[in-house]
């Protein structure tokens, strides 16, 4: 296998496989060991080569996230860890059993935080086969990402269509909707929605290659029959969140990729500011049925109007240290009013933004700060180049993608999408693909005195 083809290949994999955040355990498996080769092959790159200075603040950012991780596992004395906020009733419940106070760690989901960081592998594998060994081409990773896409909508529709179990790679998904590839339809959408930036730069970089006219005229009608049938697919697929977010996607994707006379060009990025102001807001408070704020008329226990409320009100509690990586599910327990509790429950809190800031407190919030004020940084740079990168661009387009659905959603829980998240975080750091070393000839004589 060429080296430019391991990260791709890798993507691939993590597409077809991890779909799933509480299901698929023995694919994530699968994805994890596969990783391990992939991150110490960086490591051992790291440590000859060094570290390029276009890629240290990424390189930084992904070892404060692990080192956030790690700090919550070490055990603390009775003396520190009964200080910290939230932590009463747990120093409550030894003294009602009569056990004396033991060492605890930060964390209070010791054993679900190891298994974080291990869902992790995946995303930490991606990021560093591109920032650190050059294993990709980045046009080979948007084909990987299209090519998914398509043929996730094309298995979503015969879902739909068949309507049996059987047609559905998972036992807990979203039976009767379109899928693909993944559990949850949110999810599904989110990669729609990564999609359609990527599918610009491919088109963009085929037509600066010096198409032919017949070949050109090509290429943008199979793009163009591309596109109808990501918004076929998002229709299909029924997420509100994925069809709203769809056109300012749209439109932020044009106003990159497309060409408008330079009068059009302010009033574009004005409509598309406007209309993802405007669709948040239309999720958040339209008369969907699981909105954030208006009246729950059923079902009201599992709606994230209930389970924004009683995370807010749990990261409250722990805050500015946090609950610990890992302890949302044991946490939002804890919060639960009795009568509501059943046997359905929540796994996440359906917005990776309030449950970063239940598990990870202040820390993590900093953290979120200094790299969305990086990805400005580097948007900025990449938009300021004399020749840009269309495929640095898309993945720019691509991030706030996934960040705005992770407001009411938890993409970034799957190892496909943290996957997807990681690879386009590398490729706008500037990082290059590896190039082979040319041994250089002389053709130079020697003369023999």
């Amino acid at each position: 296998m060429s080296r430019h083809a391991i990260v791709p290949a890798y993507l691939l994999a993590c597409l077809l496989l991890g779909g799933a955040s509480a299901a698929g355990f023995i694919a994530n498996l699968t994805l994890q060991l596969i990783a391990l080769p992939l991150i110490v092959w960086s490591l051992w790159h790291l440590i000859e080569s060094g570290v390029s200075p276009q890629v240290r603040t990424a390189l930084a950012l992904g070892a404060a996230l692990v080192a956030i991780a790690l700090l919550q596992l070490i055990p603390l004395p009775p003396a520190i860890w009964t200080l910290l906020p939230g932590r009463d009733a747990i120093a409550k419940g030894y003294g009602l059993i009569g056990v004396p106070l033991p060492w605890l760690p930060l964390t209070l989901a010791p054993d679900r935080a190891l298994a974080s960081l291990l869902w992790l592998l995946p995303a930490f594998a991606t990021f560093l086969g591109i920032i650190m060994i050059g294993a990709f081409r980045a046009r080979s990773i948007a084909g990987v990402i299209v090519l998914v896409t398509l043929a996730s909508i094309v298995l979503g529709a015969l879902q739909v269509v068949d309507g049996s179990e059987s047609a559905y790679f998972y036992e807990i998904t979203n039976f009767g909707l379109a899928v693909g590839f993944f559990a949850n339809s949110n999810h599904t959408a989110t990669l729609l929605l990564v999609c359609i930036p990527f599918l610009a730069a491919l088109q963009t970089n085929l037509l600066s290659r010096g198409a032919k006219s017949r070949s050109a005229s090509a290429i943008r009608l199979l793009t163009v029959a591309m596109y109808i049938l990501i918004f076929v697919g998002l229709l299909l697929n029924s997420s509100l969140a994925g069809i709203g977010l769809s056109v300012p996607i749209a439109l932020g994707t044009w106003l990159v990729f497309g060409k408008q006379r330079p009068v059009l060009r302010k009033p574009l990025a004005i409509v598309t500011i406007v209309a993802t102001v405007a669709t948040i807001v239309a999720i958040a408070v339209g008369p969907f049925g699981n909105n954030l704020f208006g009246q729950q008329n059923a079902n009201v226990e599992a709606s994230r109007q209930t389970s924004f409320s009683l995370t807010w009100e749990a990261a409250r509690e722990f805050f500015p240290i946090g609950s610990g990586i890992g302890s949302f599910q044991s946490v939002y327990h804890m919060h639960e009013k009795l009568p509501s509790v059943t046997s359905t429950f929540m796994n996440h809190a359906h917005s990776d933004w309030l449950e970063l800031l239940l598990e990870t407190g202040l820390p993590g919030m900093v953290l979120t700060v200094v790299f969305l004020a990086w990805v400005a940084v580097r948007a900025r740079a990449i938009w300021q180049a004399e020749s840009p990168d269309h495929f640095a661009q898309a993945a720019i387009i691509a991030i706030v993608a996934m960040m705005l659905h992770s407001l009411v959603d938890y993409p970034l829980r799957t190892a496909a999408l943290s996957a997807v998240f990681s690879a386009c975080v590398a490729l706008i750091t500037g990082a290059r693909p590896y190039v082979r070393r040319q041994r250089i000839t002389s053709s130079a004589r020697h003369l023999n005195l």
